[in-house]
């Protein structure tokens, strides 16, 4: 190979994301085939015996790009010299389990896994946090990185919001998903996001107008909108939990593989979502960690900047910062931040 291998640390690699995760960064689905990788996969030590046997599967695959795996259960060791990190492993919430609790539990894994990566992770390390809650998640991790890693460098995935957003489209408007353009998840990723269709086109037409000609109006346009989309789109993973009996794996990793590529190789000027740190931008507090509407060119998501909110879009989004300010002041209080 001619390029030196790109370190990439996948924690909570034993589980069921993680392992739809690493055969498809191994093929080169994320970076491309001619980027060979090295996989660093950190567990639990419970969870340990489960990556081994995703090491030994990777083994037996022969990929030609994939350099050597290792498997740790010490920040330290597998964010040792990472360039890219998935942060996947976290703690579900549990039974009686009050939010508090569960940003608590997961700031005892995202605190010290961010430290470990502004120690020892690679200058130029980007990570993406998977595991939720997401936003407030990435937030305890950057805050823990610094100063050895920029708080920018963290980012959290919204791309399977967005996904679940032009999917719910493409069918609803009879086209192929790629016929869709700019659309855009506000705020956090939970069942407060804004999937925002203002500023999409479906080839060329604004989708606004493409609802009203196929649903029979704008009237009945926003009550879909409204109704059916934002909530739909919003309580997917709960509704594939429901048909399926567990949680979204596959699209999840999809997910979290399309938003690493564009961030690491660009998005050719197309507009995607993705969870960064707010500089202000739109009024969002600064330090928050918010979905906003992205581009690439290849060295980190850049916020898209200077479109048009109406009155009913400004406040979904609001809704949804302001649930990112409270998680965020809970986090706080916990003497995290």
């Amino acid at each position: 190979m001619a390029s030196a291998p790109v370190t990439v640390t996948i924690t909570g690699a034993g589980g069921q994301i993680g392992y739809a995760l690493l055969f498809r960064i191994a093929a080169g689905d994320m970076l491309g085939p001619d980027r060979p990788v090295r996989l660093r996969l950190l567990e639990i030590p419970q969870g340990m015996r489960a990556a081994e046997g995703a090491a030994l599967e990777l083994q037996d695959c022969a990929f030609p790009l994939l350099h050597d795996v290792e498997l740790s259960d010490d920040p330290r060791v597998a964010f040792d010299g990472c360039a890219i990190a998935l942060l996947v492993g976290a703690r579900p919430r549990g039974p009686g389990m009050e939010r508090a609790d569960l940003l608590a539990a997961n700031a005892g894994i995202f605190g010290p896994q961010g430290a470990a990566i502004g120690e020892v992770a690679d200058d130029d390390v980007r990570a993406v946090v998977v595991g939720n809650p997401a936003n407030t998640n990435a937030l305890i991790a950057a805050a823990a990185a610094v100063p050895g890693v920029p708080a920018d460098r963290f980012s959290a995935l919204t791309r399977l919001d967005h996904n679940r957003a032009v999917g719910q489209l493409a069918v609803t408007l009879g086209v192929l998903p790629g016929a869709l353009r700019g659309v855009a998840i506000w705020g956090n990723h939970s069942a407060t996001q804004f999937p925002d269709v203002a500023h999409a086109t479906v080839d060329g037409m604004p989708v606004p107008d493409a609802l009203a000609e196929r649903l029979g109006g704008r009237e009945a346009a926003l009550a879909w909108l409204d109704d059916v989309f934002i909530p739909r789109v919003a309580k997917r993973g709960a509704e594939i939990i429901e048909v399926r009996g567990s949680s979204s794996v596959a699209s999840a990793a999809n997910a979290a593989i399309e938003h690493v590529r564009d961030e690491q190789l660009g998005t050719g000027g197309a507009t995607t979502s993705a969870a960064v740190v707010s500089r202000g931008e739109y009024g969002v507090p600064e330090g928050l960690v918010c979905s906003f509407p992205v581009t690439s060119d290849g060295e980190g998501y850049r916020i898209v900047e200077g479109l048009e909110l109406d009155a009913r879009s400004r406040a979904r989004f609001e809704a949804s910062v302001d649930e990112l300010a409270a998680e965020r002041d809970a986090v706080a209080a916990l003497g995290v931040l």
